[in-house]
This record gives structure tokens, C-alpha cells and sequence, in this order.
């Protein structure tokens, strides 16, 4: 007698069960590792960008602003950070850069398709200075200043907070860990 090879009807099914349920765990913790990333690589470009404008102020020995912007030249686009900033040379204190040369550094808007991320700072800041010794002031006159990034959801556990103090420390926060201060 002759037997077939393959594979049951019921090797199929559990098979099968074992590769769903597989799925079922596996899927949702791979959107959260996605998430957290994203969301800590934004929040950890603006820190970026901060330390940069301050060091660069403390070296060249003349303020250096950081601001939100849509269009890579100028302080425009409101108070939305998500919607991208520069970082300038403000040897005047102008409200924007004097010229293309004095732009540093251009950080374009999230592009975050479908999940539309969002930071915004306390008090409508939409620009930070730092001046030769390094020190953050705003143009309102705020010295300590909280960046909040937010995913679309409003998860608790995807909102990052960026504190800046008015010697310009840096400090990068989770809401899901400190609901309180951030």
C-alpha cells in the first residue's frame, strides 16, 4: 500500500492557529517599537538642533535663533514645530535670518504619512534664541520652555516633552513615565 505525503487537514489547522496567534502578539508590539522610534527620532532632532544653536552661539560669540519655518528661509509657519524650523547666525537679533549665508541649518517638516505627528511649544514660542554665553530666551521673554510631540492618537505612551531651561539645558521627557511634569 501506498501512502501520500503532505500534510493533514488538521496539521493545516494548527498550523495555521499557531501562525495567527504568532501574528496577534507579534504585530501590534512591532507598530509600538515603529512608533516610539519615530517619535524619538523627531523629538531628538530638535534637542539636536538646540545643542547645535547653542554651541554655535558660545563659538562664534553672537546669538544664534532657532525657528519655526515652512520654508527653509525664513521664521514663518506660526508656532507648529512639527512643520520644520532653522537654526540662523542673528548677529542683529532680527526677527529673521539676514541673508540665505546666515541659515545653518534647515529641518523640513515631518513626513509622517497618514500618522501626522505634531510638537508645539508652551506659551505660542516660536522661536529661541541663544546669546553668547549661551543662555535661551524667547521673543515673549519666557526663559524655561516645553517642547510637546504628540502623536496623532494622543497616546500618553508615544508624547515626548523637551524641557529647555534658561541656561540652555536640555532635558527629553515621556508622558507615559512622567504624566505630571510633561
Amino acid at each position: 500500500m501506498n501512502r501520500q505525503k503532505g500534510f493533514t487537514l488538521t496539521e493545516m489547522m494548527v498550523v495555521s492557529a499557531i501562525v495567527a496567534i504568532l501574528l496577534a502578539i507579534g504585530v501590534p508590539s512591532y507598530r509600538y517599537v515603529g512608533n516610539q522610534n519615530r517619535m524619538s527620532g523627531e523629538i531628538n532632532s530638535l534637542s539636536g538642533d538646540l545643542q547645535f544653536a547653542r554651541s554655535e552661539a558660545l563659538r562664534e560669540g553672537q546669538p544664534v535663533t532657532v525657528c519655526v519655518s515652512t520654508s527653509g528661509t525664513g521664521c514663518t509657519g506660526g508656532t507648529t514645530w512639527s512643520a520644520g524650523w532653522i537654526v540662523y547666525s542673528n548677529p542683529t537679533s532680527a526677527a529673521n535670518p539676514l541673508s540665505i549665508a546666515n541659515v545653518l541649518r534647515i529641518k523640513t517638516a515631518f513626513s509622517v504619512p497618514m500618522v501626522p505627528d505634531t510638537m508645539s511649544a508652551n506659551n505660542g514660542v516660536s522661536s529661541v534664541t541663544f546669546n553668547r554665553e549661551g543662555f535661551a530666551s524667547t521673543a515673549a521673554g519666557f526663559n524655561t520652555t516645553k517642547f510637546t510631540l504628540t502623536e496623532q492618537t494622543g497616546s500618553n505612551s508615544y508624547t515626548r516633552c523637551l524641557l529647555l531651561g534658561p541656561v540652555g539645558s536640555l532635558t527629553t521627557q515621556t508622558r507615559a513615565i512622567t504624566p505630571a511634569t510633561c
